[in-house]
């Protein structure tokens, strides 16, 4: 007769916040984070050059970013090589987020309406309270809140160059926190670039880019194959959407979200994984740091820094970024635990996350994009934006640094035990901690008093 536990014990474990992931969400996250890790450090290389550029030999940085190239007929697309990097490349960029919110709603932390609460709660929170912040900020005479959705982005690329670069280490869950958190975010920046950012509408191009999607679709789901098929027809999808005057970008995104990303019969990945797997170097190795090269070109001086922090638009930004990015993300994660009765991980403490909160006030790309398309009739306004970009980023990065540096070794130390293979047989050890068979090898590697593995190789004594 087994025994039952007393009545006024719970029998049901609480859920758990950044609990262990399952090993092949695991491997996933692993392998994607260290692609976005080579990539924040090109992008963090990129954002320098182009400062040193635009600020050593402004004419010659100017004079490449207005050159212009392409065919004026049909489609419009005699672009400068800025309007280039910020319509076209970061298509590419988006078309891999889209990929991810596909796979993450499919077989990801989000296909789990309880697992999804966090990161969704957090991403929203680290959205609207920016914005919030931004509007008070500009409220006045003299405001600009056009702009209120320039410090709502969070750069996933940049926060993982900043860790790489201060050699910070994070446990799985947080960095996979992160990731999912950053997708999210990804998802309603495009929204809000799609509704709020899109001007003069031409429906005969946006209903032939729909046709586009649909057909798009439609080889995709009939198995067909060929890059020489798929990436023509993605190429008149974005001239299309470019023409409609919806944001090129959502072409991306939507093309992204249309893959197939759950496995069938005896895959061993999606074709969503597959693609993303081919383009996500692309993506994080040239696309994000060529933009970055063309739109971080600001100019630095005692004056654009001093109006960062005495004009309202500027001030809005850092604020936004390093106070209401921070406060938001946090502030939904533990409301989010508070009322669902969830419980931390016990390996972390919420120090950790507040850490990562602010290290997700890191709003690079998108928020650079966002400031050309929120002040596209004053580059003088648009240039302070940015600046205001670069210095709220920096001040989130130095604060997560000192931050994360505090607790580095427990988590390096969690990294290690995250990692740690004694058998050697590709599977971490804490996947297989329940299974006698593992016992059983792990414990031949184990070394036996008496024997030449404790003695040097003396002999035993009876």
């Amino acid at each position: 007769m087994t025994d039952q536990p007393p009545v006024n014990q719970p029998t049901t474990r609480r859920r758990q916040l950044l609990g262990r992931l399952s090993l092949p969400e695991r491997t996933y996250i692993t392998d994607a984070l260290r692609t976005e890790t080579v990539g924040g450090v090109l992008l963090l290389i990129a954002a320098v050059i182009a400062l040193i550029w635009a600020n050593v030999w402004p004419h010659a940085y100017e004079s490449v970013l207005d050159h212009t190239i392409g065919p004026s007929a049909p489609l419009h697309l005699d672009l400068t090589l800025g309007d280039w990097a910020k319509d076209g490349l970061l298509t590419i960029f988006f078309f891999v987020a889209g990929i991810e919110l596909k796979r993450e709603f499919v077989a990801g932390e989000l296909r789990s309406p309880s697992a999804a609460l966090l990161p969704v709660i957090a991403a929203v929170c680290g959205v609207a309270l920016p914005a919030i912040l931004f509007a008070l900020t500009n409220s006045g005479s003299g405001g600009h809140p056009g702009g209120w959705a320039i410090p709502t982005a969070t750069d996933i690329a940049f926060a993982l160059g900043v860790l790489a670069v201060v050699g910070s280490h994070l446990p799985s869950a947080l960095r996979a926190f992160l990731l999912t958190l950053a997708v999210v975010d990804d998802l309603i920046a495009i929204l809000i670039i799609a509704i709020f950012y899109s001007s003069g509408i031409k429906f005969w191009a946006l209903g032939l880019a729909f046709a586009g999607l649909v057909l798009f679709w439609f080889l995709h789901r009939r198995g067909v194959h060929g890059w020489y098929l798929f990436v023509p027809l993605a190429f008149v999808i974005w001239a299309l959407m470019h023409e409609s005057g919806v944001h090129a970008t959502v072409a991306g995104v939507a093309m992204g979200l249309m893959l197939r990303c759950h496995r069938e019969g005896d895959e061993q990945h999606s074709p969503g994984e597959h693609i993303e797997h081919l383009v996500r170097p692309l993506s994080a190795g040239l696309a994000v740091p060529v933009f970055a090269l063309f739109a971080a070109g600001v100019t630095i001086s005692g004056s654009a820094l001093r109006e960062v922090f005495t004009q309202a638009a500027p001030l809005g930004i850092v604020i936004g970024l390093l106070v209401g990015k921070t406060v938001g993300i946090f502030g939904g994660t533990w409301l989010t635990a508070r009322f669902t009765r969830a419980e931390l991980n016990p390996q972390l403490k919420w120090a950790d996350m507040f850490a990562v909160s602010v290290l997700a006030g890191i709003g690079f790309t998108v928020s650079l994009l966002i400031s050309e398309l929120a002040f596209p009739g004053d580059l003088a306004l648009a240039d302070r934006a940015k600046t205001a970009v670069l210095v709220g980023s920096l001040l989130c990065a130095l604060v997560a640094t000192v931050l994360l540096k505090l607790r580095n070794r427990h988590y390096r130390e969690l990294c290690e035990e995250e990692d740690r293979d004694l058998d050697g047989d590709g599977i971490p050890d804490v996947y297989q901690q329940d299974d006698p068979a593992w016992r059983s090898r792990v414990a031949e590697f184990a070394p036996h008093p008496g024997d030449d593995r404790t003695d040097g190789g003396a002999e035993s004594s009876r």
